[in-house]
């Protein structure tokens, strides 16, 4: 598994392949927690909070917000505590860099939050992670009595009037969580059901105080945003989309791995052939869903030839979207219409039950396509999935349903053929619908 930068100096990944990387000592000795005396020196809360408005760093987590405009929201004359909250529930299907970034460089992620406290008026800040990342609390707890030991965290913090502690917890496996009004509910030890919005967390989150929720790619980029200054990080990317991007890359490619790019490099096509070493086996790309599984899919022929952005505007225009950086790469053996199935089974799995657009239209996705699967397909299939997406998409609590009905709408857009192989001689070729 390849583990590095293209096009660019790493950042993010910089320290993950030095020996004894998890430790303190190696941090330090490669720049770490010189960010934090950097702020902790002389800058203000708010001077914290302009540097990373000029970063334009955007939310790695899949909406893509402006990060420092998220922590603007927060209000400073409010009486109550306020709290910075890591989601690494990283449950998107195709989806690790999180994880790897948690795993060989925990550090970066406490110096992240440790600035994004300070900048933020909080006292107390909480890594929450999938409950199949159980073994990364324990890196993440030594990392943390690590930089206690040293002063780093917890009272008077490197001599400075600022306090802070960090605290981990692990959830029970629900996808549901990393929605983060569900996630915050967990934390308080509720059901992981999503809330209503408004009010949004920054105004009332964890315990009904004000709160931020960034994921663990964005609060690893906040220390090299305050070393370089937020203007030269935002020079590394695009004029809207600031600094790299971390790329979960797996499927049908010779060198899968974790990337780290600038944002908005040029060519999708250049980055799966040349920097991918190519499509394994020698076969040919089919199709590639670049942000994780709740994203539109991309056939070749939207990408080969066409100099694909790999950023939020480049890919919007392309037809699809960042998301979560989860990029998974098919070949030409891969019957779309089965993975499209396999996807709406698990997000059937994972709908938590709480409204009944997501509830009951997920169970009726899977039991369509179950019907087709087993070649009792009818003629009006393929629109009565389509029909099925329009109940949820938007009508659903949250955005879940959403990602549920995605996949399948852009499946059978840019795959129609896939899904005539399924539905003939049942289905006339003409009667399979097209999307506008």
């Amino acid at each position: 598994m390849f583990i590095g930068a293209i096009g660019c100096e790493p950042l993010q990944l910089a320290r993950v392949g030095l020996e004894n990387s998890q430790s303190l000592e190696t941090y330090q000795r490669h720049g770490g927690y010189e960010a934090l005396r950097k702020v902790l020196g002389g800058m203000s809360p708010d001077e914290v909070i302009g540097e990373v408005k000029k970063s334009a760093l955007r939310g790695r987590g899949g909406a893509g917000f402006p990060t420092g405009m998220k922590w603007s929201f927060v209000p400073k004359d409010s009486p109550k505590p306020k709290y910075v909250v890591c989601n690494a529930d990283e449950s998107e299907p195709g989806t690790f860099k999180d994880r790897y970034l948690m795993e060989r460089d925990p550090h970066m992620l406490i110096e992240g939050m440790l600035i994004a406290a300070y900048a933020l008026g909080s006292k107390a800040a909480y890594i929450y992670t999938r409950g199949e990342y159980r073994y990364l609390i324990e890196i993440m707890d030594r990392a943390i009595e690590e930089a206690r030991t040293a002063g780093l965290v917890g009272e008077k913090i490197l001599g400075a009037d600022f306090n802070c502690e960090v605290y981990t917890h692990t959830g029970a496996g629900a996808y549901i969580c990393g929605e983060e009004t569900a996630l915050l509910n967990s934390l308080e030890g509720l059901r992981g059901h999503p809330r209503m919005k408004p009010p949004f967390p920054a105004v009332a989150g964890l315990y009904g105080c004000p709160t931020v929720v960034n994921n663990v790619e964005t609060l690893t980029a906040v220390p090299d945003i305050i070393k370089m200054g937020g203007e030269a990080y935002q020079k590394l990317g695009t004029e809207k989309s600031g600094g790299t991007k971390v790329w979960s890359v797996s499927g049908h490619v010779n060198r899968p791995g974790v990337y780290e790019l600038p944002m908005g490099y040029s060519d999708m096509e250049k980055f799966i052939m040349e920097d991918c070493q190519g499509i394994s086996n020698g076969r040919k790309l089919k199709a590639v869903i670049p942000g994780g599984s709740s994203v539109y899919i991309m056939p070749a022929s939207d990408i080969e030839g066409k100099s694909v952005k790999m950023d939020y505007e480049g890919l919007v225009a392309a037809g699809s979207s960042v998301g979560s950086g989860g990029f998974i790469v098919m070949d030409d053996t891969v019957d779309i219409f089965e993975s499209t199935k396999n996807l709406t089974e698990f997000y059937k799995h994972e709908s938590c039950g709480w409204c009944t657009p997501c509830r009951e239209g997920t169970d009726w996705l899977v039991k369509v396509f179950k019907r087709i699967a087993r070649g009792e397909g009818k003629a009006d299939d393929a629109q009565l999935l389509l029909d099925l997406c329009d109940n949820i998409e938007g009508k659903s609590f949250c955005p879940l349903g959403d990602a549920a009905s995605w996949p399948i709408q852009s499946a059978i857009k840019k795959f129609p053929e896939d899904f005539r192989r399924h539905l003939t001689p049942l289905v006339k070729t003409e009667a399979l619908p097209t999307m506008a």
